[in-house]
């Protein structure tokens, strides 16, 4: 356990020194996403696979199906983020923010979860609680503080409003990760792959992120 911790904090710091830099570094953020998106789309396809394994034409029709949405989703993701950082600034720094929602949503879950734990949120993901749960949507409504000012005049919204869309990120985060985790239970896996030593695979990682871009950015244009 303790060993895994280690390279859970390792792994981590890594991760946060690329994020920051793919901030600063445009190239680099382009050469990151289009590889992030590419693995990402690897392993779900690798999930889908072991899902419909036996060979008839029904199964070789899902994984085409899933394979090609599954693409084009992740292509979209990437594609609107290098966009943004490119040409709109402001946009980006939207994106940013609903990317740490996604990442103080999965910290809130992790900490109060293991610190409370109490009754089982879902049968898809043993590991998750409802208390899990509350400290997800709580430590996303940190961020706000630090943002009002940017949202409240880029998107000329209340403060109500700015909370419960980020309460709405947060909620679609948490589904987009118990998506995977159906997912996962499916195909009988406990991670997507072993890539990131002490968190599993890119898809992990990026589980709520994926799902929380499109539909936060959705959720700011129509507020």
């Amino acid at each position: 356990m303790i060993i895994e911790l280690k390279k859970r904090i390792i792994t981590s710091i890594l991760l946060l020194i690329l994020l920051i830099l793919m901030s600063f570094y445009a190239y680099l953020l382009i050469v990151s996403l289009i590889i992030i998106g590419i693995i990402a789309w690897i392993e779900f396809y690798a999930l889908i696979s072991k899902i419909y394994k036996k060979r008839n034409y029904k199964n070789i029709a899902l994984r085409f199906i899933f394979k090609a949405i599954s693409l084009l989703y992740l292509s979209y993701v990437v594609f609107i983020i290098i966009l943004s950082k490119l040409n709109l600034p402001d946009f980006y720094i939207l994106i940013i923010y609903i990317i740490l929602i996604s990442v103080l949503t999965d910290i809130g879950g992790l900490i109060v979860g293991k610190t409370f734990k109490g009754k089982k949120l879902t049968k898809i993901s043993p590991n998750k609680t409802i208390s899990g749960s509350i400290g997800s949507f709580l430590f996303s409504l940190f961020l706000i503080p630090f943002f009002f000012n940017f949202l409240s005049s880029y998107a000329n919204i209340s403060l109500f409003d700015i909370v419960l869309i980020t309460l709405s990120i947060s909620f679609i985060s948490q589904l987009g990760d118990l998506f995977i985790s159906f997912i996962k239970r499916k195909a009988n896996v406990k991670n997507t792959s072993d890539l990131l030593p002490g968190h599993g695979g890119i898809l992990d990682r990026i589980d709520g992120i994926i799902f929380s871009v499109p539909l936060g950015i959705l959720l700011f244009s129509l507020f």
